[in-house]
């Protein structure tokens, strides 16, 4: 079972580490000092979600060549300020892509896949799209 640790640096801001020694910095106030943790959440999702794809579109004999999700929530207006909505654009590239090749990954990744995905349904609605970006 994954265990994380939170500790407090100064002020408002934190270092988190995870069960693999990886940190992040997170701050709840200032921007400057690290990463929102409520921000880290959609983060964490697009991450999740980003491993999947990656590895769905390897199987399927479409590698992609640049991934990129961006993230935006609705939260609500009052504490404790609980995402009600997250969309997720999913911009690829990669040689001979078709936008239901990626759809398909994606709702894979979002249904059957990401845990953090199936974790934060229970409560905000998540909405995908994708865009295929021409390679350079």
């Amino acid at each position: 079972m994954p265990t994380t640790t939170v500790r407090w640096l100064t002020g408002k801001q934190f270092v988190g580490t995870d069960s693999r020694n990886h940190s992040v910095v997170l701050s709840g106030d200032d921007p400057a000092k690290g990463v929102n943790p409520s921000q880290m959440l959609l983060i964490g999702l697009s991450a999740c979600t980003a491993y999947d794809v990656l590895n769905i579109m390897v199987k399927k004999r479409k590698p992609l060549t640049m991934l990129e999700i961006i993230a935006d929530g609705e939260q609500d207006a009052k504490p404790p300020w609980t995402y009600r909505r997250i969309h997720l654009k999913y911009r690829v590239s990669g040689k001979d892509l078709t936008e239901k090749a990626v759809s398909q990954a994606v709702k894979l990744s979002q249904e059957k896949f990401c845990s953090v995905a199936a974790t934060v349904r229970g409560v905000a609605e998540i909405t995908t799209e994708v865009e295929i970006v021409a390679e350079d």
